[in-house]
């Protein structure tokens, strides 16, 4: 799939040469701190719902992380083509001065780029000339557990306001003009393994956010709090406290075999009961997609814990390895799908869903939500009931699938940085359709 770099490949640039020319030095932050640079642009507008609402066909704009609600990425840019695309060359070169790693999606407002880096930074600068207007430094709390990195993927704008996750759990809103803090709330306890790397996302005065913390015993949750306010509104656990063990399925998603000891399983569930759901995992590091009309939001749960060892929490382990559908407004529960039961590959559900339409079995034209994941597969949901439509054939070697852990090791692949990982895809609906209609059927 392609995507255009025409006004966003400066992007790229100004990532690469934070990362390669940056001082570890201002990685240690003693107090939360917002220093002031150039004056901000008299360009820079609050943004309101409106404008996220129709990012899809704004030229001007990056409003949102995945550049839209729907998820695409995918920008219709004509300026550049596989014609002219080797004359590009650097506009700028910002430094961050934070030496780590680089995952964040920038989002830029009528000129105005807003960038994080690791560590929770966050920067406000010209897009044209990389002039920068102001830098917020977050302090981290006494205790910090996160895995994999101490990235951040991104803020969310809405109403002249900006939102971020940091690594100490929290979310924080800063004005977007100023980069002073507005409020800052805990939306967990880092001390429980619970942290935040994800971009959130805002949509009717909400500010949707998930958890860190699959790795650390954490129980997974998406939670929805007031823009304005910081209030939580609801949350939605990825684990349900009761119905965890599922339906003991045998098969993944594409049919094949577990090799799961269900009998053994079911005895371990009866000897101990099902408290573990607690601590079962299932973190949502991930941006989710919303269907506006409907008002419902998707998004895909992580692996369970431990996310090797499946004796400790026999059962499917709901809603891990899952997309799942819950509505926007009381953050109930709509579907969920899983793609592997009880993983003991680390294979779960990471990347963004994308949002779009996709010809069913009879060859009709529905709304679809699709996935790709670890293993290699890019599924394709009907959106309002979750029912897999088709699977693509895998986009990567597959070998001895479903092997399970021995004492002396098993070769299987993919591994668990397989396939589509936390790095999100691009959907070109011009040629979705007869993309998706290729996709090998259930």
């Amino acid at each position: 799939m392609r995507t255009s770099l025409c006004r966003l490949g400066f992007l790229v640039v100004a990532a690469l040469g934070s990362f390669i020319l940056g001082s570890a030095q201002a990685q240690e932050v003693k107090g939360s701190a917002t220093t002031a640079g150039a004056p901000m642009s008299p360009s820079l507008v609050p943004v309101t719902q409106a404008m996220l609402d129709s990012a899809s066909s704004d030229g001007v704009n990056h409003l949102h992380p995945n550049s839209n609600y729907e998820q695409t990425r995918y920008y219709t840019a004509a300026q550049i083509t596989t014609g002219n695309v080797d004359k590009l060359r650097p506009a700028f070169v910002f430094q961050t001065a934070v030496l780590e790693s680089m995952e964040t999606a920038p989002l830029v407002v009528n000129g105005v780029m807003f960038l994080t880096t690791s560590f929770n930074h966050v920067y406000a600068i010209d897009a044209a000339t990389g002039k920068e207007f102001w830098h917020y430094k977050h302090k981290m709390g006494a205790v910090t557990t996160f895995c994999c990195g101490p990235n951040n993927r991104g803020v969310a704008a809405y109403e002249g306001m900006l939102y971020m996750g940091t690594l100490d759990a929290k979310l924080v809103a800063l004005d977007a003009k100023t980069g002073q803090v507005k409020w800052e709330i805990q939306i967990a306890d880092p001390e429980k393994g619970y942290s935040e790397t994800m971009a959130p996302t805002v949509v009717d005065g909400k500010v949707l956010i998930g958890t860190n913390g699959g790795e650390y015993g954490i129980r997974g949750f998406l939670k929805a709090f007031d823009a304005k306010s910081g209030k939580l509104l609801w949350t939605f656990y990825t684990i349900p406290d009761k119905g965890h063990e599922g339906v003991w399925a045998e098969n993944d998603a594409t049919g094949r075999n577990m090799k799961r000891d269900i009998a053994s399983e079911k005895k371990q569930l009866a000897s101990k009961g099902g408290g573990f759901y607690q601590t079962l995992g299932g973190g949502v590091w991930m941006t989710p997609a919303v269907d506006r009309k409907s008002k419902t939001v998707f998004f895909v749960a992580g692996n369970p814990s431990p996310d090797l060892f499946g004796v400790e929490r026999p059962g499917d382990n709901l809603y891990t390895d899952s997309m799942v559908a819950i509505d926007l407004d009381s953050g109930k529960y709509k579907w969920h799908y899983q793609y592997i039961a009880h993983d003991v590959w680390d294979l779960d559900a990471v990347s963004p869903p994308i949002l779009t339409q996709a010809k069913d079995k009879d060859g009709k034209t529905v709304d679809v939500v699709i996935h790709g994941g670890k293993t290699g597969h890019i599924y394709v949901h009907e959106r309002a009931t979750g029912k897999l439509i088709r699977f693509s054939e895998a986009m990567i070697p597959q070998e001895n699938m479903w092997v399970l852990p021995t004492a002396t090791g098993a070769r299987m692949l993919p591994g668990a940085n397989g396939g589509v990982e936390w790095s999100p895809m691009a959907f070109n609906r011009a040629r979705a359709s007869r993309t998706l209609s290729t996709c090998t059927s259930r």
